[in-house]
């Protein structure tokens, strides 16, 4: 067990270096939670967790398709960020249609006076009593940037859990008490809870909604990386001993 803890120290550096991509990547996704579904808010309509899920998982899912055609980790990895900015950009933009054409406000920040992007006036458009709504450009492109890191992180989880998974089975052979192909589900079902661990922490961090990384709670993102950090090294040990223990070795 030791010696197979150790071979595997790697992927398990891989696994936290995930966790940590994809609690940053949370703090830059534009977050309305219930006040942007009345447009009361800036951002998408709905919550941290389910947003950084969604496109993290998105990623994972993209990283494993490109896994069936090869194994070099920068395409890996790059099919994983891809794929989550094409989730988010697509919820992103349906949600601007929805405020502009179905509720009939105009996309505006009510955290800054200007847009850092494209140097428009927010301020004059922000309606009374509102934190804004809809999602300026700014949120946009903060969406996409966080998109990409949730999908690296994701896709690096993953990656580094099948490994284990194909390592234990190919070592255990007939000896194991499952198979192969059970190894590397189960390693996808621990990455799939890593990467739900390390979108809950954050949210608490930022505790409601955020608009991206002009918002002034972007500013809080180091203490919920650090927490995610030591959390995902607790989840990479338990992940790994546990996928080589039911390998048998």
């Amino acid at each position: 067990m030791i010696e197979g803890l150790m071979a595997n120290i790697l992927p398990m550096v891989f696994i936290v270096i995930g966790g940590v991509l994809i609690s940053w990547s949370v703090h830059f996704v534009p977050v309305g939670g219930a006040p942007a579904a009345m447009a009361q808010a800036t951002g998408i309509g709905t919550g941290t967790v389910q947003l950084a899920a969604g496109a993290g998982l998105t990623g994972l899912v993209s990283a494993g398709f490109m896994m069936n055609v090869t194994t070099n980790l920068p395409l890996i990895l790059s099919s994983g960020a891809v794929g989550a900015m094409i989730m988010m950009s697509v919820t992103m933009i349906v949600g601007s249609w929805v405020y502009a054409y179905g509720v009939g406000c105009v996309p505006a920040s009510a955290k800054v006076k200007v847009d850092p992007i494209t140097k428009y006036r927010q301020d004059i458009y922000v309606s009374q009593g509102t934190e804004g709504h809809g999602l300026p450009t700014v949120c946009f492109v903060s969406g996409v940037i966080g998109a990409a890191l949730g999908g690296i992180g994701g896709a690096l989880v993953y990656y580094a859990l099948i490994e284990v998974g194909i390592s234990a089975g190919l070592s255990a052979g007939a000896a194991a008490s499952v198979t192969g192909n059970e190894l590397v589900g189960i390693a996808a079902m621990f990455a799939i809870g890593i990467f739900f661990v390390n979108a809950v922490i954050p949210s608490y961090n930022i505790g409601g909604t955020i608009e991206g990384f002009h918002d002034p709670k972007w500013k809080k993102w180091p203490k919920a990386v650090i927490s995610s950090f030591i959390a995902t090294i607790f989840c990479a040990i338990v992940a790994v001993i546990a996928i080589l223990q039911l390998g048998g070795i």
